[in-house]
C-alpha cells in the first residue's frame, strides 16, 4: 500500500513539474511572442509624420540713413507681398525605446522633435530707394530673416503646429493600445502611460 501511495506522490510531483515546465516554456514563448509584436509596430509607426499649411502675410519694409549728421535722410522702403509654405514634421523613425520582458514594460526613452521648414516666396512691389541708400543684397536678406521669424511665431499658435501635435499623439497612441491589449505597461522615460490623455500631457 504504501508502495502505491509512494508512486502516487512521485507521479503527482512528475506531473506538477512537466506541467510548470511547460508552463514556463508557455510564458517565454508568449513573452518573446509579444516583444515581436510591438517591436512590429514601433517599426510600423517609424515613419515621417508631416502636416502642411499656408501662410500669407503683407511686410512694409523701411530703412533709414542719415547722411552729414543728422541734416539729411535718405529712405528706402518696399511693400513686400509673403506667401508660404510650411510643414511640421516628426521623423518617428528616430524613436528611442527599452524592452522589458520581464516586467512586460515598453519605455520609450526618446522622442524626435519637430522639424520645421518654412518656404517663403516674396513678391516685392512699390520699391523706393534714394540714390544714397539704395537697395542691396544686404537688404533683401534681412527681409527674408525678418519674415522666416515672423512665420514662425505665427506657426508656434496656429492650427499646424496643433495638428502636428495631435497627428503625433495618434501615432504615440498605438503603442498604448497595443502593450495595454497584451497586459503590458507603457512608459515614456520614467512616467507611465495609463490612458491616451496620459500622452495628451507630455512635454514632447
Amino acid at each position: 500500500m504504501r508502495k502505491i501511495l509512494f508512486g502516487v506522490v512521485i507521479t503527482i510531483i512528475v506531473l506538477f513539474s512537466f506541467k510548470y515546465c511547460e508552463d514556463k516554456k508557455q510564458n517565454r514563448i508568449e513573452m518573446r511572442e509579444s516583444s515581436a509584436l510591438i517591436q512590429e509596430q514601433i517599426k510600423n509607426v517609424g515613419k515621417l509624420v508631416v502636416t502642411e499649411g499656408h501662410f500669407s502675410e503683407v511686410f512694409n519694409y523701411k530703412n533709414s540713413k542719415s547722411l552729414f549728421g543728422d541734416y539729411l535722410t535718405a529712405e528706402k522702403k518696399a511693400l513686400v507681398v509673403v506667401n508660404a509654405d510650411v510643414t511640421v514634421a516628426y521623423d518617428l523613425s528616430k524613436i528611442e525605446y527599452e524592452i522589458d520582458e520581464v516586467s512586460k514594460i515598453l519605455t520609450i526613452t526618446f522622442i524626435p522633435a519637430e522639424e520645421i521648414k518654412i518656404s517663403p516666396e516674396l513678391e516685392y512691389y512699390d520699391i523706393q530707394a534714394d540714390f544714397f541708400n539704395p537697395f542691396e543684397a544686404k537688404d533683401y536678406n534681412d527681409i527674408k530673416d525678418v519674415i522666416k521669424v515672423s512665420l514662425s511665431k505665427k506657426l508656434q499658435n496656429s492650427d499646424i503646429k496643433k495638428n502636428a501635435k495631435n497627428r503625433l499623439i495618434s501615432e504615440l497612441s498605438k503603442f498604448y493600445i497595443l502593450t495595454n491589449s497584451l497586459g503590458w505597461t507603457l512608459q515614456y522615460n520614467e512616467t507611465p502611460i495609463n490612458n491616451v490623455q496620459n500622452l495628451e500631457s507630455l512635454k514632447l
